[in-house]
């Protein structure tokens, strides 16, 4: 097996620990060549940098130029550097290395090297900056122009051309125009948003360990209202709704995804209107779906069936299911957490400030990052179906053998393609060929310094021991509540494999394709994930107890087995 991918670089030698932690769910599998070449290279590794300079952490001159530092490939798998997130927590006051590596790496943070101090990690300088960027965290209870920035990219949705009257050259030009003058101010402002989303839940967990309740802390952060990501649940549960109330609409779905949209359409005026609906459904959420920042991935619109799916799952969710009355009930919840612990803190009044100050913080930028994450993810998708119209193309032409080959190209290698088509034609087996193979593999967590050689990787198929009745998986509190429900394991939110209402559902990882069958799931547990992770803030909004970070959970668990997940401990406990 080769060592390198095509965009493999090495690590750091000045920051030489990285970990697949929180960057694993974005890209679960390997990166493919156009994604990076185009928006990681180029935009992503300068403008985590320039993040961290805009909070106050860092200079831009502590970095070389040109060189991947803050991110990495390694054997095709994304990573984020550890070595710089802890200098942040040095640098920034009320944080520390060790508090970024909680936030980060979730139940795997232990197996981490322990942070060794260097000597210019400290700095007066950066504490500083960083603390006027605290003060205005902890005042602002909005994040300036992000409204006005979404409805710029909602514009260029709205204005899409034609893609098919667009010629080859055109098609490749708009992905490159658009990716070139938004995808790093939109990336930017999403690195930054996160890392001032990260003070609020250290404060208000810093108070709940205090009050000798840490589990207080998931409460204080659920039910806040405008989370991005959960909104297509919403919309989908809104659908769900429609044909549990009709027999018509029943029906067709009872026959089967397959030609389900040809029959709904057959049914007259009722199969129209629901059509109609799905179609502005994907319209307003056609961007989100699986491994969101990947041009490759399928989404609602790309794909969608995906959504047609997941209705069909939610369909035989009771009413009382609704999201929007699991998130009214933690919104109520939250107050009253927030009422009583404010009344405990009223004769220490500089903690009661500190207090309420994080509690506003926190709606303020864990929304917030939910919005710049939409951004980012909108534009992507303009670029996504620009060029899957290309690989359309190519492979009516028998240049490629499906329109996902387009990703298995550098952004430099496409205008040779289009040039000559022959020329670089045979390049796409070949890396598709290995991108599986890479694919099989499970990519070490901590790389410190040197890569292991890939062939020593563990295979993701290789066996781990069962869980036993009695048995308990720790892992990271996601969504307070506990529930007791037989487990299902879904490998794919296209295929749930019947899913049943209020069944556990147990994954490996979670995106936005994923959100829908939170609402159909009594519960959900997650191999990976730590505070600022997909299932956990989508089932904070839910209101579905969520347990993350719980290794190896989706191999060990089994179909069938009944479990008890505590939402608010972070375990999930075989009963039989």
């Amino acid at each position: 097996m080769p060592q390198r991918w095509v965009v493999d670089n090495d690590p750091s030698p000045e920051f030489p620990i990285y970990t697949r932690g929180n960057v694993g769910e974005v890209f679960p599998d390997p990166v493919a060549p156009f994604s990076w070449t185009i928006w990681g290279i180029p935009h992503a590794e300068p403008g985590w940098i320039e993040a961290l300079e805009r909070f106050g952490a860092v200079d831009a001159d502590e970095f070389t130029p040109g060189v991947m530092e803050s991110l990495g490939v390694f054997g095709g798998y994304a990573y984020l550097n550890v070595s710089i997130t802890r200098i942040f927590g040095a640098r920034v006051p009320g944080l520390s290395p060790e508090a970024i590596d909680a936030t980060f790496f979730g139940a795997e943070a232990a197996s981490a090297p322990p942070y060794v101090p260097g000597p210019d990690d400290e700095s007066p300088v950066h504490a500083e900056r960083s603390g006027k960027t605290l003060e205005w965290i902890l005042t602002a209870t909005e994040v300036d122009g992000l409204q006005e920035t979404a409805e710029k990219i909602k514009s260029i949705r709205a204005e899409r051309p034609d893609l098919r009257e667009l010629s080859d050259a055109e098609l490749l030009e708009r992905t490159r125009h658009l990716i070139n003058t938004y995808w790093r101010g939109l990336w930017v402002d999403h690195i930054f948003v996160t890392h001032c989303s990260l003070v609020a839940p250290g404060i208000l967990g810093a108070v709940a360990a205090e009050l000798g309740d840490p589990a207080l802390v998931t409460k204080f952060i659920s039910g806040l209202g405008e989370v991005d990501s959960a909104k297509p649940a919403s919309a989908l549960w809104k659908l769900s709704r429609t044909v549990r109330g009709s027999t018509e609409l029943a029906a067709a779905f009872d026959a089967g995804l397959l030609g389900l949209r040809d029959r709904l359409a057959a049914l007259g005026a009722a199969g129209e209107r629901f059509v109609a609906a799905f179609d502005q459904f994907v319209f307003d959420f056609g961007a989100r779906g699986f491994n969101e920042y990947e041009m490759r991935s399928r989404t609602f619109e790309t794909h969608p069936e995906l959504a047609w799916a997941a209705i069909d799952r939610m369909r035989n969710a009771p009413d009382e299911a609704d999201p929007v009355l699991a998130r009214d009930r933690l919104a109520r919840e939250r107050e009253l957490a927030i009422e009583q612990i404010a009344s405990k803190l009223a004769d220490q009044p500089e903690l009661h400030g500190q207090f309420l100050a994080a509690v506003q913080s926190a709606k303020t930028f864990l929304t917030s990052r939910e919005r710049t994450k939409s951004n980012v993810i909108t534009l992507v998708h303009e670029g996504r179906v620009a060029m899957r119209e290309l690989g359309r193309r190519f492979v009516e032409r028998g240049v490629f053998a499906e329109i996902e080959d387009f990703g298995l190209l550098t952004d430099d290698e496409w205008t040779e393609l289009l040039a000559d088509p022959d020329s670089l034609a045979h390049l796409v087996p070949e890396r598709k060929a290995q991108m599986a193979e890479l694919g099989e593999l499970e990519a070490p967590f901590i790389v410190a310094g040197e890569v292991p050689p890939v062939q020593t990787w563990r295979r993701r198929t290789s066996d781990v021991s069962p869980v036993e009745p009695g048995e308990v998986l720790q892992g990271v509190p996601g969504c307070p509540g506990t529930v007791t429900g037989r487990v299902r394991i879904v490998s794919d939110p296209a295929d749930p494999r019947g899913l049943e209402a209020g069944e556990v559902l147990v994954t490996s990882i979670t995106d936005s394709s994923w959100t829908p069958l939170f609402v159909a799931a009594s519960g959900v547990v997650v191999d990976q994930g730590a505070t600022v992770s997909h299932a956990v803030i989508v089932s904070r909004e839910l209101g579905v107890p969520c347990v993350v970070s719980a290794a190896d959970a989706s191999r060990r668990l089994r179909d069938g087995q009944t479990v008890t997940v505590d939402g608010a401990t972070g375990t999930v406990t075989v009963v039989d």
